[in-house]
């Protein structure tokens, strides 16, 4: 068996990871398998056709992990199961016998057979051959012999003969296959993913099916399969357990009434799913979840699991991982909210490093955040040396971000609010927006940026993803535009950046200011309290004649590279800068025993209220974060700010913004040397600044904004 630590050196960072898998072996053919959570029932999620492995699960796997046990394997002929040359090899019966044969392995006696297309006869298969070992059957998008014909109804009849042209499902072909494999496979999942903003998907789809080759997708295709409606009737009036029918109503690869007569045939229940493709399960998958979930393993009644009854207010407070900022601009907010409506109760739904800020401030953290996908680890995960293409790093982790709303989703559902905050709780906006029937509390959105934007070396592949994105998120505000109550925007509309969101969508700044309120921007502080330096330095231990320089990079691993740069620089700014103290802030994520040092450097591990160093420093060294260039810019600190390579928020939203503020020396980390750092530091190094001022009152007019819904 592999271990935790191998997977992820070798694969996309999951929600969640197997608590055991292995393969298991029929003639000569090795299955390969994965066991999640404990408890009943057992929910056995069967292969679908071999263009695709286990992994299209993915959206499922998490949430039911929590709340049940889960079984998965990839289908012969993909993932990492072998791939057989014979037809033979691929017929349905062979499907069926390794689901027995994983059960066996997996010490599943009876399980919930959740299936996907082509999954659907090998399902029936299993509970006509052994009944016993069923507890329940869910359909979703059943490929079966059942009318009305699917739309290839007749490429699959001319599937072996050649022809000149090849368009539409005509390229459901074995020659097109062998010739054009990644053309037919961009075609196939273009018909499985008809929702409109679906590129995600499809990405996934296309690179899945790119693990197999068109000789074992063409064997898969010539191997025997039902034959008409009446074997699958046969097969269906062994059924004597509970069915669930799901079928998208949209569906382009089997008619969506082919579906209601598979769950007439069986007795079971039928659901449409208006809008949806040929695989709900990773389009819509709140939805499905929700169904499955409903079906297999409904929720207990519902249990407190933080306060008890409580007779005063409540609000949920949702703050992004990503970075420690929002940490204390959210905290400020809480404390100005709490004067507004004495007796106020916030809960804290919240990951690392978040939490060691809230913990520090003696906050209550909600016990559901323990369910949360580390999100801040696969951000680590995507950077390389000082590089950060934060657009694509945020695109894969969706799995992440399903697992994590899906938490929130039975957190609300489970206890009372009265109110949500979420400061850029991306997937509760997202899925909430998708699923606008989920939203049970006045709702409260902040960001300080709006508008994914490409980097120029993206082409125009990121221009039309993030474009397309941008306009998913419009077409959302615009038709449930009273699902956010309140939306705010951290700053002022001179922040916004002058760039439209596409092409044919709408300048950016014009579109914020009608969508959005504007508190200006949230400090956590006020900078009129360090108007005495020279007593805050004294408070710190920073002693009148030392020039003190601050290096931080924030809550994330991902600015190590950039302190070892600048560690490598302070010998050279010793020289120039004789009373130089730098002292290097690896934050909650950095182990201080990796980094460097020389005689006269301080590392230290995590420094509680970092902004008061901020304000008592001579110069600061920063990443390019807003929330540490904005504390910096409102105590009027010298400083330099290197932005990560690809991350675009920091090099076009943050950016622009600072220099609005005429803020900070911007720093180009591929072009600077440890010497040329030194001569940074020693010139900007204690300096009078000029900066346009920052508002001190941010969070209370946040709050008196947010105070209206309660």
């Amino acid at each position: 068996m592999t271990t935790i630590a191998e997977r992820r050196t070798t694969e996309q960072t999951r929600a969640r990871y197997p608590d055991e898998d292995g393969f298991v072996e029929r003639d000569g053919v090795s299955i390969f398998w994965e066991r999640y959570g404990e408890g009943d029932p057992t929910m056995l999620f069967l292969p679908t056709w071999s263009i695709i492995h286990s992994r299209v699960w993915k959206m499922q796997i998490p949430y039911f992990a929590r709340h049940c046990r889960v079984v998965t394997f990839d289908g012969r002929g993909n993932g990492k199961s072998d791939r057989p040359s014979a037809p033979d090899a691929y017929k349905e019966e062979e499907f069926a016998a390794d689901a027995l044969a994983v059960m066996d392995a997996t010490g599943t006696e009876r399980a919930v057979l959740v299936s996907l297309s082509r999954g659907a006869e090998r399902s029936l298969l299993i509970g006509a051959s052994h009944p016993e070992r069923v507890a329940g059957m869910v359909f979703i998008a059943p490929a079966l012999p059942l009318p009305p014909a699917a739309p290839r109804a007749g490429a699959e009849q001319a599937f072996v003969t050649p022809h000149e042209s090849y368009d539409g499902w005509q390229k459901w072909n074995k020659h097109y296959w062998l010739d054009q494999y990644e053309d037919f496979v961009q075609f196939f999942f273009s018909q499985v993913f008809t929702e409109p903003h679906s590129t995600k998907q499809r990405e996934d789809a296309v690179g899945w099916a790119l693990e197999t080759d068109p000789e074992t997708l063409i064997a898969t295709q010539l191997a025997p399969r039902l034959p008409d409606e009446e074997s699958v009737r046969e097969l269906a009036s062994r059924v004597r357990w509970p069915v669930l029918v799901i079928h998208g109503l949209d569906d382009a690869v089997r008619p969506h009434d082919s579906g209601a007569a598979l769950a007439e045939m069986v007795g079971g229940a039928f659901v449409t799913l208006e809008g949806s493709g040929h695989c709900p399960q990773a389009r819509d998958p709140v939805k499905v979840n929700l169904l499955l979930r409903d079906f297999a393993c409904p929720p207990t009644p519902s249990r407190r699991w933080s306060r008890g009854k409580s007779r005063g207010k409540r609000a949920l407070y949702i703050s992004s991982p990503i970075g420690l900022g929002h940490a204390q601009r959210d905290v400020a907010i809480a404390d100005e909210l709490r004067k507004l409506h004495p007796g106020l109760e916030i809960d804290w739904l919240a990951q690392h490093p978040v939490t060691a800020v809230l913990e520090a401030r003696g906050e209550h953290i909600h016990p559901a955040s323990a369910h949360l996908a580390n999100e801040s680890q696969h951000i680590e995960s995507e950077s390389a040396e000082h590089d950060l293409h934060c657009f694509q790093a945020w695109r894969r982790m969706d799995e992440i971000l399903l697992t994590n709303f899906m938490t929130f989703h039975d957190l609300a559902r489970d206890e009372q609010y009265d109110l949500w905050i979420g400061d850029e709780a991306w997937e509760i906006d997202y899925y909430l927006h998708e699923n606008p029937e989920e939203k049970r509390a006045a709702y409260v959105w902040l960001t300080d940026f709006v508008g994914w934007l490409p980097m120029p070396d993206g082409g125009d592949h990121e221009a039309f993803l993030t474009a397309d994105y941008n306009g998913e998120m419009i077409e959302h505000i615009a038709r449930y535009r009273r699902l956010r109550d309140r939306a705010l925007f951290v700053g002022n509309p001179d922040d916004i950046v002058a760039e439209a969101f596409g092409p044919d969508l709408p300048l950016i700044r014009d579109w914020t200011e009608e969508h959005y309120d504007f508190p200006g921007y949230v400090t956590g502080f006020d900078p009129a309290d360090f108007a005495d330096r020279g007593r805050l330095r004294a408070e710190l231990g920073y002693s009148e004649d030392e020039q003190i320089c601050i290096v931080s990079v924030g809550g994330s691993g991902v600015g190590a590279d950039l302190l070892r740069r600048v560690i490598a620089a302070f010998p050279y700014a010793k020289q120039r800068v004789p009373a130089l103290r730098m002292i290097v802030v690896a934050g909650p994520r950095i182990d201080p025993a990796s980094l460097p040092t020389h005689e006269g450097l301080e590392i230290r591990a995590y420094v509680h209220e970092l902004y008061r160093h901020l304000a008592a420093c001579d110069l600061a060294v920063v990443q390019g974060g807003l929330t540490t260039g904005m504390e910096l810019t409102a105590s009027r600190r010298p400083f330099l700010y290197f932005p990560l390579r690809h991350h675009f928020e920091q090099n076009l939203h943050v950016r622009h913004r600072l220099e609005r503020y005429r803020a900070g020396r911007y720093m180009d980390y591929e072009a600077e040397t440890p010497e040329t750092i030194a001569a940074a530091i020693a010139d900007e190094i204690g300096r009078e600044v000029d900066y346009r001022r920052v508002e001190g009152d941010g969070a209370a007019r946040a709050a008196a904004m947010i105070a209206e819904l309660l």
